[in-house]
């Protein structure tokens, strides 16, 4: 099931230039309109790099990017030729490399079998001796890893292969996205091999209702554990995991330190052991989110020599109600020190 969107894939002609401008264009005013100012995209091949890079130079995007490119073998034979890439608006210096499945689709690999079906543990995407050869290759030719790992046992299985190459405490910044569930033991190693948990709060509030059923009540206590992750590691990348997600960065950290759904449920909220403070969330989102792409000297503070990437919003999140934290709009964006989006015109600066 986890795969059955690349049936779909194959049979859809592919997208012209204009139609991907145009999309691009479209997805930027939606990103700007709730305070996006730089956005990690994951799975890009060469192709997208490309247009984006081309679009840039003409001045007809504002928003920066942080690329994961696709580890497909043309990728690999030109990204490896030829290093990063960097500009002030594009960042290519990392692959996306995916584990396992979804915890709702029962795709995610688990260590013991999913609670509510009895000798299923999940499956990998890639034979472990594919992600460890992939690991060895992007480690020596000076790229980051960020590897989507959903299941205990995903995540441990990366969690060695990361430290095979990387051998202790290093700064090559390897992320794994998600880590949705973690075993216990396993929790320390980020810590060992400077690893990056890079987690999608929203997902504990969209999974609550049944990670129970998946998990057992035992093992759910080890999934969606930001705090955890955090107290062991020093710092965690937040994100959104949109189109799966919401765009909305707000309701992120509403999920973050409310583990509450837009109707406040559940009363207390889930598993509340592992929420985190507003700080905490806020960093996620800003500083710690920079550190995790190698760009905490331009972005994610406001600070001499720095970008001036920032948005202002019509309340005070670190003092609102935590119910009215998913309210609470963008009054402006700004990148650069230019004024990218207006609540009252919700208008582009010019060109």
């Amino acid at each position: 099931m986890d795969n059955a969107i690349d049936l779909v894939y194959k049979a859809l002609p592919a997208a012209t230039r204009a139609e991907i401008v145009s999309g691009l264009r479209q997805a930027e005013r939606n990103c700007l309109a709730v305070g996006l100012t730089t956005v990690d995209d994951a799975g890009l091949g060469r192709g997208e790099v490309t247009i984006l890079d081309s679009l840039y130079r003409a001045n007809q995007l504002f928003i920066r990017a942080y690329v994961m490119l696709d580890p497909s073998p043309e990728n690999r034979d030109y990204y490896f030729k030829n290093g990063p890439y960097k500009t002030d608006q594009l960042n290519v210096r990392s692959f996306k490399v995916y584990a396992d499945g979804a915890l709702g689709s029962r795709g995610a690999c688990l260590l013991g079998d999913y609670h509510d079906q009895p000798g299923n543990r999940g499956f990998l995407l890639s034979s472990p001796e594919e992600l460890r050869k992939l690991a060895g290759e992007i480690y020596g030719h000076g790229f980051q890893m960020n590897t989507h790992c959903i299941g205990d046992s995903a995540n441990r299985l990366l969690l060695r292969y990361y430290g095979e190459v990387l051998k202790g405490k290093n700064d090559r910044r390897w992320r794994i996205e998600h880590a949705q569930v973690v075993s216990a033991p396993d929790v320390a190693r980020f810590s060992e091999f400077g690893v990056i948990p890079s987690v999608q709060p929203t997902h504990a509030t969209s999974d609550m209702y049944w990670a129970g059923d998946r998990l057992g009540k035992d093992r759910v206590q080890t999934a969606y554990a930001y705090k955890n992750l955090l107290r062991q590691n020093g710092m965690l990348a937040l994100g959104s995991d949109f189109p799966v997600e919401d765009i909305n960065p707000l309701y992120g950290f509403h999920a973050a330190v409310a583990r509450q759904d837009d109707k406040g449920y559940p009363a207390g909220g889930f598993q509340m052991d592992n929420a985190l403070t507003r700080e905490e969330a806020l960093r996620g989102m800003t500083t710690w989110a920079a550190y995790s792409n190698f760009e905490e000297k331009e972005k994610g503070s406001i600070g001499p020599g720095k970008l001036a990437d920032f948005v202002i919003l019509e309340a005070d999140i670190m003092k609102a109600p935590a119910a009215e934290l998913r309210t609470v709009k963008v009054r402006q964006t700004f990148i650069g020190g230019k004024e990218v989006y207006n609540r009252n015109g919700e208008k582009l600066a010019a060109r």
